[in-house]
């Protein structure tokens, strides 16, 4: 562990106006905080914080981002509260010491959904202070450093949450050696095997064909000597994962692998980033379809280069990037460039963008309580997805993610645009929807009045933005739907006693019903969240049947027009009390479904055959036939008893059928004729309660035609 004497002097050689007593400070109390608390390796406890630190003044960090470093644990380890640090330290460092505590907390390796809200949460926190996700990064990559002391199935919890969110994150952030290191510490853990093939044939080819970086940067120094561009080259193999991800993504084997070295080249200007790239073409064959200039389109973080791939000696591909050397401190650091302090002030690099722009471009889109989901998905784009620039045809530049579609060029324009497109021109030529865009394309989208976004167009679109807008307009065009259907379910409920469904009379309903309007109630009995009954019954509460004698089961649902008979549905066996509704047959009248049955879904696009029903109030007499699914013992006297069960609940058998006979138990259906849910519910709570019912369920089937009756097979 390093002194506090040389974690000031790290500070010191790049901000010779350190405060150090304020750092000593922190380094001892993070000490005495931390005192008699190890790490899984046996360390100090203390040692992780002070590593932190010392990585954080790699990139050239304020004081303040120092000192949380120091004591980003001791809120959540240790008996030092936010108050303690605010006294000591002032409000910036607690503030900043309880954002990390806070993203520390945040459990991101759980469910999809929850994942989701914890990524809302994580860039909510960034966007107050960004230097929060900077220790969080740091913390992480000393964690995986030394993650080797950890229990095996905890490092590879932690290296997969590092490789799917904590890599990515750093590189949409632009802390791309950072990403690089990360991402080949999870591999290491992830995949060991595969990690190891890879430098074993790296050590295989070196001895093959000897030093290329040092052979390759040799030439390229002398190309540039020869045009006097004064220029720092720099060569390297890729990272074991960076090969395997791209082995995985271009199916091939590490042989025919062509790029797997990176080359820099650093300017002084960038008139000699362009001079150095025509000595670098002039020299070697340029590779086609693999240049990007993100020096006149810089991504949204900051990065600016240009890359290109050439063919270097025996044939071999070559990545080379060129940039000046302020733009490739922007490079290594990203945001983190923001803070940086060189002879004791904030560096002024002119490339370094506010840190917070792309988190509040991303979060401004997904404010709603309900888009979780959408939210994540556009995050993971973000962070995961390479960028291509697209021209409209006045000449703006539009930024999409690699993948891309004119269904994403049409939503980035404009929702509406998006929402009107019914096809698309890229380089004047007519393409679908579906057509991947490439770099520097022009497209031109073309709309109608009266086009919808179409539910196969989330297949097609791949921006966050593009989604959350298709999936809000299908749920408002599913919304349309149901008020229609409702419109009809609920002139049949108000014309069965006498009354017409007026605007006036829906509007009076939804005001009793504390709904916001009369669409929302019509919305609400189309998707069955409400029966036309109740909305008759709030305004005609004297004109519903009330209480009284037993009900005649040849009359016992209402609802029906004039002449209409009714059988029960027997995939689903509705009793009194429970929701139901009606499907026309011609020729055999209405068969009467629950609200809940799946064969309903049958019917969705059949509106004009629906009914709204319901039941008479009142008591009804033991006449419903219901099936019930019961595992009994098999032991003597055990049927019988449940046969005895039933009949002092005052419900009759009416068929028996044994599904499954073992040695042990018995499976078995039994046709049950009951008054109305509520009865079942008391039956089957005494049935359960007996010592020799193993489960109990409702049986509803799912095969027998609508009007069939009940089989018969085996029945006793």
């Amino acid at each position: 562990m390093i002194s506090a004497n040389d974690l000031i002097a790290l500070v010191r050689n790049y901000n010779p106006k350190t405060n150090e007593q304020l750092i000593e400070a922190a380094y001892n109390f993070g000490g005495l905080m931390h005192q008699g608390q190890f790490r899984h390796s046996g360390e100090p406890y203390f040692t992780h914080p002070v590593a932190v630190a010392a990585i954080l003044t790699e990139q050239q960090l304020d004081d303040a981002t120092i000192v949380t470093a120091l004591l980003h644990d001791t809120i959540e380890d240790t008996k030092a509260s936010y108050s303690m640090i605010f006294e000591q330290f002032g409000e910036d460092i607690a503030k900043l010491v309880d954002g990390v505590t806070k993203l520390t907390n945040l459990q991101l390796s759980s469910v999809e959904t929850k994942q989701a809200e914890n990524f809302r949460k994580l860039f909510m926190a960034m966007s107050k202070d960004m230097r929060v996700i900077l220790v969080k990064l740091s913390d992480r990559l000393h964690n995986m450093r030394t993650i080797k002391s950890m229990r095996p199935e905890k490092q590879v919890q932690k290296a997969r949450e590092t490789m799917d969110i904590f890599a990515p994150l750093a590189g949409r952030m632009g802390m791309q050696s950072m990403r690089e290191e990360l991402e080949d510490l999870a591999f290491k853990v992830l995949n060991p095997e595969g990690r190891n093939s890879i430098i074993r044939r790296f050590i295989t080819m070196q001895r093959e064909t000897g030093d290329v970086i040092e052979r390759i940067t040799g030439d390229m120094r002398h190309e540039l000597e020869k045009t006097l561009i004064d220029a720092d080259v720099f060569g390297r193999a890729k990272k074991p994962y960076s090969i395997w991800r791209k082995m995985q993504e271009k199916e091939q084997s590490f042989s025919r692998l062509s790029d797997i070295y990176g080359f820099r080249i650093l300017t002084t200007t960038e008139e000699d980033c362009y001079r150095a790239l025509g000595a670098i073409h002039q020299r070697w064959r340029a590779v086609p379809g693999r240049f990007k200039d993100y020096i006149s389109q810089p991504k949204s973080n900051g990065y600016r280069s240009i890359h290109t791939t050439v063919s270097g000696r025996d044939g071999k591909r070559v990545e080379v990037q060129i940039r000046t050397r302020q733009m490739h401190d922007v490079a290594e650091t990203g945001v983190a460039a923001h803070w940086s302090y060189r002879d004791g002030v904030r560096s002024q690099n002119p490339f370094a963008v506010d840190p917070a722009k792309w988190i509040a471009q991303l979060t401004e889109q997904f404010d709603g309580d309900d888009d979780h989901e959408d939210f994540l998905e556009a995050v993971k784009l973000e962070m995961y997805s390479d960028q291509v620039f697209c021209f409209t045809p006045k000449g703006e530049v539009v930024k999409l993610p690699r993948g891309a579609t004119p269904i994403d060029f049409a939503y980035a324009i404009h929702t509406r645009i998006g929402s009107a497109c019914v096809g698309a021109k890229v380089d004047a030529m007519r393409v679908p929807l579906w057509t991947r865009l490439k770099n520097g394309q022009s497209v031109e989208i073309i709309i109608a009045e009266g086009q919808t976004p179409q539910a196969t167009w989330l297949d097609i679109a791949v921006t966050g933005k593009a989604k959350s807008a298709i999936r809000k307009a299908l749920r408002e065009a599913d919304r349309e739907r149901f008020i229609t259907l409702g419109r009809e379910l609920a002139r049949a409920a108000f014309a069965h006693v006498g009354k017409k469904a007026t605007d006036k009379a829906l509007a009076t309903a939804a005001k009793h019903l504390r709904l916001d309007s009369a669409d929302e109630v019509l919305a609400r009995l189309g998707s069955a969240e409400l029966a036309g009954r109740e909305v008759v019954q709030t305004i005609y509460p004297d004109l519903t049947p009330k209480k009284g004698k037993e009900v005649d089961a040849r009359s016992a649902v209402i609802g029906l027009l004039p002449g209409q008979s009714f059988q029960r549905a027997t995939c689903c066996e509705p009793l009194p009390g429970e929701r139901i509704v009606g499907i026309t047959f011609r020729g055999e009248g209405v068969v009467v479904h629950a609200i809940d049955c799946a064969r309903m879904v049958e019917y969705e696009d059949q509106p004009d055959r629906w009914l709204d029903l319901h039941w008479h109030d009142g008591s009804h007499p033991a006449v419903y036939g219901t099936t019930l699914d019961l595992t009994i013992g098999n032991d003597s006297g055990v049927l019988g008893r449940i046969c005895t069960l039933i009949g002092e609940a005052q419900a009759n058998i009416s068929n028996l059928q044994f599904v499954d006979r073992k040695p042990d138990f018995y499976r078995l259906l039994i046709y049950v004729e009951l008054r109305d849910a509520q009865h079942l519910h008391k039956l089957m709570g005494a049935l359960e309660a007996d010592n020799d019912v193993a489960a109990i369920q409702r049986y509803r089937g799912t095969a027998r035609d609508d009007v069939a009756a009940v089989p018969s097979a085996q029945a006793v």
